[in-house]
């Protein structure tokens, strides 16, 4: 039987852990001792997996998963290396950010491949899940596995990509219930890897004929959106200045068969915002320069510095002072309803705001983010209870359902202004949406 470990516990790693755990024997193995004991304690702080859910397939961490045999199921998780010596089928779900020169940071993939080398045997399948750019499994991780494990691609160890599709948050997308693209190394091992995640995926499986595809679709998935959303982002602009409301001329636009339902707004996370930088990278090593790409990732990035300068232009034109204003900023989190905070945009709204004037204070709202997580990554302190205070300004910013029972009309001064990013509120109780 096999028997399955996924590295990487993360909003990726996590839920395939807990369904391929439904039918196999699954070690789940993760490098934060912190991660992997909130976890034995039935506690997923991502949110991704409901205290019954976990519950449902976690092994006891004293028992473990008994190696000998051939019918035991569930999840055991471990930071000790030491319990992948067992596993026949490695699958990698580890982050691919970007650094702060937008260019694709490969640190925890090597870390993963490193760890997985040092325990693969003859035979072992190696399954990547992270986003990268086409040709980064076999140009890039195979050779650093081949180099630790002394094993010899296709002949001691096979391969397989399958790109993640989690969307954070999202409890009708789950993970079973989205079509799964497949690939491997040879026929036999893209069958059998197809076969394996076909086995838990409820949607089904798209068998892709080499892994340079499976890992280009995955990126053009999030390039197209991007695009699409950097365009009406440019319609926001344009708009703007002709003083039209975007989101009614979407709405009129919205009546014809074939348009597409885009909406302008900040495009940050770990897919979106992330992906298209790893394709235009590889792009430009073979000569390309992705022109169309490369603009729509401009556009979007300066959206939440176009926010606060719209907002501060509002404040002007009210004759509110900026100088000493205090500005309310509601949710942190990079969309909804989740308390994913990575690559978030609204960032770049709350330190644009602070750029006009040092006396300005802003605070922000969001019950869904870890205050900790956001201090160490942002270093801007943010609150998880609402206070009962009034403002000079508040920015609706991410639409979480936890702000329809604010009372935001008395939370903002007399004069104050109210902002809607996300165009979550009633038109007639703003003074300016996106």
């Amino acid at each position: 039987m096999n028997k399955i470990a996924v590295v990487g516990l993360g909003y990726v790693g996590l839920p395939l852990a807990r369904l391929f755990a439904t039918k196999y024997p699954v070690i789940g193995f993760d490098i934060s001792a912190q991660r992997v004991r909130e976890l034995q304690a039935g506690k997923d702080r991502t949110l991704e997996l409901s205290d019954d859910l976990l519950a449902s397939v976690l092994v006891d961490s004293h028992i473990g998963l008994d190696p000998s045999s051939t019918t035991m199921r569930g999840l055991y998780v471990s930071s000790d290396i030491a319990c992948l010596q067992e596993v026949n089928i490695f699958i990698l779900a580890v982050p691919t950010p970007v650094d702060k020169y937008q260019s694709p940071d490969l640190s925890h993939l090597k870390m993963a491949c490193e760890t997985v080398a040092s325990c693969l045997k003859k035979a072992d399948l190696v399954i990547f899940e992270s986003t990268v750019y086409p040709g980064a499994t076999e140009e890039f991780c195979v050779p650093l596995i081949e180099q630790i494990s002394g094993l010899k691609y296709n002949i001691d160890f096979f391969a397989g990509y399958t790109p993640e599709r989690v969307n954070p948050g999202d409890k009708l997308h789950t993970i079973e219930k989205v079509k799964k693209v497949t690939s491997g190394s040879t026929p036999a091992i893209a069958q059998i890897v197809d076969t394996l995640y076909a086995s838990v995926i409820e949607a089904g499986t798209h068998l892709a004929p080499s892994i340079k595809v499976a890992e280009a679709a995955k990126v053009i998935e999030n390039a197209q959106r991007d695009i699409n959303i950097a365009f009406v982002n440019e319609l926001s602009k344009i708009f703007n200045l002709l003083n039209i409301d975007t989101l009614e001329v979407l709405e009129a636009a919205g009546t014809k068969w074939n348009f597409m339902p885009f909406r302008p707004g900040l495009v940050g996370g770990h897919c979106i915002g992330v992906d298209p930088y790893y394709l235009s990278q590889k792009a430009r090593e073979v000569g390309y320069n992705p022109e169309i790409i490369l603009a729509g990732r401009r556009v979007n990035d300066g959206m939440g510095e176009y926010v606060a300068s719209q907002f501060i232009k509002l404040m002007i034109r009210k004759g509110l002072g900026v100088a000493g204003a205090k500005i309310l900023v509601l949710g942190f989190t990079f969309k909804e309803n989740c308390s994913d905070c990575r690559n978030t945009k609204v960032i770049d709204i709350v330190r644009g705001i602070q750029s006009y004037h040092s006396s300005i204070e802003v605070q922000v709202y969001d019950p869904w983010a870890d205050p900790v997580e956001v201090k160490r990554e942002y270093n801007i302190e943010i609150d998880n209870e609402w206070k009962a205070q009034t403002y000079d300004g508040i920015i609706l910013a991410v639409a979480h359902k936890a702000f329809e029972s604010l009372d935001l009309k008395a939370a903002k001064n007399k004069e104050g202004i109210l902002y809607d990013v996300k165009g979550f509120l009633k038109k007639e109780l703003v003074d300016g949406r996106l």
